[in-house]
């Protein structure tokens, strides 16, 4: 698949054109999981000020996961019996990875910024295996996903998930450990090598330690011991004190504002916008763009939520070179189907499609490493192409089994008047194919290919009818299986991998 060089020259100055349906897909897309038929249509005509603060609204609002019951058990409220322990952890955390799966699909911009902060502020579950650990580590991650950064900073590195995952639990004032102050510097806030130093990392372990009280009971969140915590003096980029944990995190985000800001709103911008953040020449606009969204994140004392406005009522979020140049991730390639078919779906469509994620590449709550899913590009190779087009073939044929006059339903809605009353399948056609691949098909032979499959083994004769069509979608039988063999063939289409 070809790599898109970003040529984007537009600016941040705000998009005032009111939305068609091509740029009203692209939100929906980028912001969350895509959208409905419905609602992109409901979208249309709309100004990107307008929607964009609704959005933005609706996810500062959006409710948290409740608190399961187990949230806060500990081996004490397990089993004695080791295997019946590991199968009722293996249930709890089961049934809280669908509870995520459906609030991902339902709460829009919130719980995707919620799962973008867990591929930035990793943990690994593997490390903890502590269903009440998962629990809180996904709450700070949404209670915070588009709040304030320093904030966010400042929790996440408590939540017990990266106190296992880093080390924190192990950092004792008279034996430091590093682990944690490395990668809060090189990964959560600054960037590798990014003006500190490894005195800097050696004297901020030494802040950050003393939170290693676990308790007799494994799953007991982690607490401070203030006699594991080193009382001494600690230079911080050029301060001095008997520094603890939020001292660090205020010296950091005091002394180094600029270095935050670009390494963060790169990071949202390669996110949202486009994974070439350096341009066409190497220097291009993009920089520029960082920039601008840097000093709003900067002036407005780290939150997140004002950045995210600024960007998605850009002219450059709109440009058509912004368009369709990201790779789905595996989340992306099964939930845009959900959401974009509106078929009906119940919990074991969605863990099997997390299932599935972790088949082609990105296992829920277990990165590979600690800098997380390195996205785009790495979500197309040999083994995880064939596996995209036969896991989405698997779901399209479930769908259909389930319930073949959904299909037509789509089809129907999609082609609106078309699919009612014309009796050119390609007429009919065109339209779906459009909603499921961000800019249309690239050639001209790539849409007869599309229209072939659509036309199924419907005898030519059948699309003949004159003035009373013999064939329609809407009346003839074959109908749902020529929208399910039209997502079929585009499911394996290079232009459906990307968004």
């Amino acid at each position: 698949m070809e790599y898109f060089i970003n040529c984007n020259s537009s600016t941040l100055a705000q998009y005032t054109s009111p939305l068609d349906e091509v740029r009203a897909a692209h939100l929906y897309r980028r912001l969350g999981f895509s959208a409905s038929v419905q609602t992109i249509n409901a979208a249309v005509g709309q100004t990107a000020e307008a929607l964009v603060n609704s959005l933005v609204d609706q996810a500062l609002a959006a409710p948290i996961i409740p608190a399961p019951e187990w949230a806060d058990w500990n081996d004490a409220n397990y089993p004695a019996d080791d295997d019946l322990a590991r199968q009722l952890r293996r249930a709890q955390i089961e049934d809280f990875t669908t509870t995520y799966g459906n609030t991902l699909l339902d709460n829009g911009l919130r719980d995707r910024m919620s799962f973008f902060w867990s591929n930035h502020f990793v943990t690994q579950l593997e490390s903890y295996n502590c269903p009440g650990f998962l629990y809180y580590y996904i709450l700070c991650l949404q209670q915070n996903a588009l709040g304030n950064f320093k904030t966010l900073t400042s929790e996440v590195g408590l939540t017990s998930a990266m106190l296992y995952y880093l080390d924190g639990a192990r950092n004792r004032g008279d034996n430091p450990n590093e682990n944690y102050a490395r990668e809060l510097y090189e990964l959560f806030t600054l960037g590798e090598g990014n003006n500190y130093t490894e005195e800097d990392i050696i004297q901020t372990s030494a802040a950050l330690s003393g939170y290693t009280e676990r308790g007799e009971e494994g799953c007991t969140q982690v607490t401070f011991n203030p006699e594991d915590f080193n009382t001494g003096n600690k230079t911080i980029f050029g301060q001095t004190g008997n520094w603890g944990y939020d001292d660090v995190i205020d010296i950091l985000f005091d002394q180094r504002p600029d270095e935050i800001g670009w390494f963060i709103c790169k990071k949202l911008y390669e996110f949202f916008v486009h994974p070439d953040s350096t341009g066409d020449d190497g220097n291009g606009i993009a920089p520029q763009i960082i920039d601008g969204l840097a000093q709003t994140f900067i002036s407005s004392g780290f939150e997140i939520a004002p950045v995210l406005r600024q960007l998605f009522k850009s002219q450059h979020f709109f440009d058509e070179t912004a368009i369709g140049v990201i790779i789905k991730s595996p989340a992306d390639l099964y939930f845009n189907l959900l959401k974009e078919t509106s078929f009906t779906y119940d919990d074991t469509t969605v863990l099997n499609m997390i299932d599935s994620c972790a088949l082609i590449g990105q296992r829920f709550f277990q990165p590979p490493e600690v800098e997380g899913w390195q996205r785009d590009r790495t979500w197309i190779n040999t083994n995880f192409i064939i596996g995209r087009w036969l896991t989405v073939e698997m779901f399209l044929q479930r769908f259909y089994e389930n319930d073949p006059e959904q299909f037509r339903d789509l089809g129907l809605e999609l082609s609106g008047n078309a699919g009612l009353t014309s009796n050119n399948p390609d007429e009919v056609a065109k339209p779906i194919i459009e909603k499921f691949v961000p800019k249309g098909l690239l050639t001209d032979a790539d849409y007869e290919r599309a229209y072939l499959a659509f036309r199924s083994d419907v005898d030519v004769n059948y699309y003949e009818g004159g003035t009373t069509p013999s064939w329609t979608l809407l009346a003839w039988e074959t109908g749902p299986s020529q929208v399910y063999l039209l997502l079929r063939h585009l499911s394996r289409e290079p232009e459906f991998q990307l968004k």
